[in-house]
């Protein structure tokens, strides 16, 4: 796919992840919407880019979003939905780590209810994470929502052919998500990523290029690219 012209809607697409795909579409000119619940995080957006408010949960908001910006030809879901539980399973709120798939079922909207709006070329990406095939302690609420992203993915590619349905999953990223600060921040970074191949923590930038991979490569579709500095491997 040749994005110049096309038309791009990327949730979770004022911060991090999903603002730097929506960022490096626009380079290539795309014409994007980057929709959250709140667009100001974006900030200052280059042309090429427009904001959009609305919540992946609230199902009839999206379908007016949809509807309104229909047709398109490429849609990235990086929002995350809500909280994360983390923690030892034994000792975790289950209404907490309920809480945690509403990742999954923001995911699930956006495909049933932007699929039928997509032009017959058009792709579809999800963010995952490395936590889905190799959890860390604490991670099995964030494992257990990234591995139901990559199933529904693999099984919804063959429904929706020849539109193309992918997922690319982040290891440890430097966002705007964690809350840390300063010497704090470069130190969690650090041991975090100390054995991974590459041990640092990658960029959404170095993410976006992944996206954006299987966004131009009418060849993959159903499948999993993985940016995680070697994580997996770790």
């Amino acid at each position: 796919m040749n994005v110049s012209g096309k038309k791009a809607l990327v949730f979770g697409g004022t911060s991090g992840i999903g603002l730097a795909a929506a960022r490096q579409l626009a380079a290539l000119g795309a014409n994007v919407v980057a929709v959250s619940r709140d667009p100001s995080r974006a900030g200052d957006v280059p042309k090429g880019i427009t904001l959009e408010k609305c919540d992946v949960l609230d199902r009839d908001g999206l379908a007016k979003l949809f509807a309104a910006h229909a047709p398109f030809d490429i849609l990235v879901a990086a929002a995350t939905g809500g909280t994360r539980a983390v923690g030892k399973f034994l000792d975790m709120n289950i209404d907490g780590y309920k809480a945690s798939f509403a990742k999954l079922w923001g995911y699930a909207n956006i495909i049933q209810l932007g699929t039928p709006h997509l032009s017959e070329a058009g792709t579809i990406v999800l963010v995952s994470g490395s936590p889905a095939r190799k959890s860390k302690p604490g991670q099995v609420a964030i494992s257990s929502v990234g591995g139901a992203v990559e199933a529904l993915a693999r099984a919804v590619a063959p429904e929706i052919a020849p539109k193309r349905l992918n997922v690319v999953a982040p290891g440890t990223i430097d966002t705007p998500m964690s809350p840390l600060k300063g010497a704090e921040r470069e130190e969690a970074y650090r041991k975090q990523t100390a054995k991974n191949l590459i041990p640092r923590a990658g960029t959404a930038d170095e993410v976006a290029q992944g996206i954006l991979f299987v966004i131009q490569n009418d060849f993959v579709t159903g499948t999993t690219v993985d940016v995680d500095g070697g994580w997996l491997l770790s």
